[in-house]
């Protein structure tokens, strides 16, 4: 029973701490932790163990596939070069820097695994950062590289922990071992991924229960992942490929009421993954901090000096990747050069999260390893204090950076342009098939249909050219909730006295339901 309690307990102080971020105005992954961070210190609260498989396939294959189902692909493709750049060449750079960094602070541990240990906190994390990107109004571009570097980098950043635990327990690691090892992995991940892609887009054009849509959904990231696992090679490129996949193809394999229901399950599911692995992050310092077995002088300059330099290396390379790339003709046609604030804001955005969390609880045990002066307790120490310390100084600070810097886009008459074009030809096309399938139906029904084409063509047109007083569309919507709220009413009075079965009244809650479900995302 008291699994089953502590599960609770945590799921809901994160809904709380999720509540009173949004409240306070700030991002939710930092008030967890925090709050996370304080409930560790309490007295009498029980020791909290996260075991790696709870959050290698528990917890990082469903947040990275809704985040690769949630990708723009065509936007991902384009900004593919940079996106390799950070999620493979900064992730390898600042795992071997990292590496002799702390191999220098302490000569008495194996440089491997000084390296394991920068391949560790070398991904940074897409929930906060992302999250922070869409508040403030980053460029889409920079957030769609953000995203896409959180996407791969988690692939590059197992892989070079595993080959580092490798040579560390005494396997002879070579160049062409470990080139191998990662075409292996990487390419064996992307056949596996597309395979179950092309397997579950099978399942979901061939489904017509929407709770049945939401299940194979669901279960897809945890079969490629433990199928991954089994075969050896990347579960993260696996999951990946397969949300990407199928996030493009939404639009042709599910019903209306399928996406519908199952962007409402993911949404929840992310919510409570999110809220718990943060809180978890913040509940293990205690612990970790009883455990470490060297003086305090020692964990804070290695902790400093790790962070101090995943700072300066990040920025060092955001530059000549984003300038020097410029020199080659061919992308400097395509890409325009950005000014040296959107590299800025981007080299500041490294807040880490999930996957460090994850690689940092696969590092080996003391006892797994012959050299005694391997200090695992303080490698994971520094790789949770990490997190916190990103999320605390670079989340916090970075909505006030990209505002001073002025990196910051408005988008929304560019889009309400975009809409309206594309409306247009949108209901060009209805009214094109309602007059060539309208014959035999009532002349009022066919009138309705009309009316009702002509005004989704007209309302993105009125939000483009009427922003600042209330649109006809905005009227409607607003009106047309309150009209829902009298008929709610009626209808559950009706149910009170006994004139109408509750089956009724929840036939008639749904239709009003999913009414103020389409004008709610009318105003979004």
């Amino acid at each position: 029973m008291e699994p089953i309690v502590d599960t609770v307990v945590l799921v809901a102080i994160s809904v709380l701490g999720a509540a009173l971020a949004r409240r306070l105005g700030f991002i939710a992954p930092l008030v967890l932790l925090v709050a996370g961070l304080g409930l560790s210190f309490m007295p009498g609260l029980p020791e909290v163990e996260v075991k790696p498989e709870l959050v290698l396939i528990g917890i990082l294959p469903p947040l990275l596939y809704v985040a690769a189902l949630q990708t723009n692909v065509v936007a991902f493709r384009r900004a593919l070069r940079p996106i390799l750049l950070l999620a493979v060449g900064l992730v390898v750079l600042t795992a071997f820097v990292v590496g002799f960094v702390v191999h220098a602070l302490l000569p008495e541990v194996p440089l491997s695994a000084c390296v394991a240990l920068g391949a560790v906190v070398a991904p940074p994390d897409a929930v906060s950062a992302t999250a922070i990107a869409r508040r403030i109004g980053l460029p889409r571009r920079v957030v769609t590289i953000l995203e896409g570097e959180s996407l791969l980098n988690d692939a590059s950043a197992l892989v070079l922990v595993r080959i580092s635990i490798g040579a560390l327990l005494g396997s002879a690691v070579g160049f062409w071992e470990i080139a191998g090892e990662v075409a292996l992995k990487a390419g064996g991940g992307v056949l596996l991924g597309f395979g179950f892609a092309i397997g579950a887009a099978w399942l979901h054009k061939k489904i017509v229960d929407p709770l049945l849509d939401d299940a194979v959904s669901l279960l897809t990231p945890f079969v490629v992942v433990i199928v991954a696992e089994e075969l050896h090679t990347s579960s993260v490129v696996a999951v990946v490929v397969a949300g990407l996949y199928l996030g493009h193809r939404i639009p042709y394999l599910l019903s209306a009421t399928s996406r519908l229901q199952m962007d409402a399950v993911w949404r929840l599911v992310t919510f409570l993954l999110e809220g718990v692995v943060f809180l978890l992050v913040g509940l293990q310092i205690r612990d970790l901090i009883s455990k470490i077995e060297r003086d305090l002088a020692t964990t804070v300059t290695v902790t400093v000096a790790v962070f101090l330099t995943l700072v300066v290396v990040r920025f060092l390379w955001m530059y000549p990747a984003t300038y020097l790339a410029r020199l080659i003709p061919k992308v400097r046609a395509r890409e325009e050069r950005p000014p040296v604030t959107v590299p800025t804001v981007i080299a500041w955005a490294g807040m880490r999260g999930v996957v460090t969390l994850a690689a940092a609880l696969t590092l080996p045990l003391n006892e797994d390893v012959a050299n005694a002066d391997y200090p695992r307790e303080l490698f994971v120490f520094v790789a949770f204090a990490i997190i916190v310390l990103t999320l605390l100084i670079q989340g916090t600070s970075l909505p006030l950076l990209a505002r001073r810097l002025g990196v910051m886009e408005d988008t929304s008459s560019e889009d309400a342009l975009a809409e309206a074009g594309v409306q247009h030809a949108a209901s060009r096309a209805a009214r094109e098939s309602l007059e060539t399938h309208a014959e035999g139906a009532p002349q009022s029904v066919v009138d309705r249909l009309r009316a009702l084409t002509d005004s989704r063509a007209n309302s993105a047109w009125e939000r483009l050219g009427n922003q600042d007083s209330e649109t006809p569309s905005a009227a409607y919507g607003r009106l047309r909730r309150e009209m829902i709220t009298a008929e709610r009413h009626v209808f559950k009075i009706a149910r009170n006295e006994g004139r109408i079965s509750e089956e009724v009244l929840n036939r008639a809650q749904r239709d009003l339901d999913l009414e103020e479900s389409q004008l709610n995302r009318s105003d979004d």
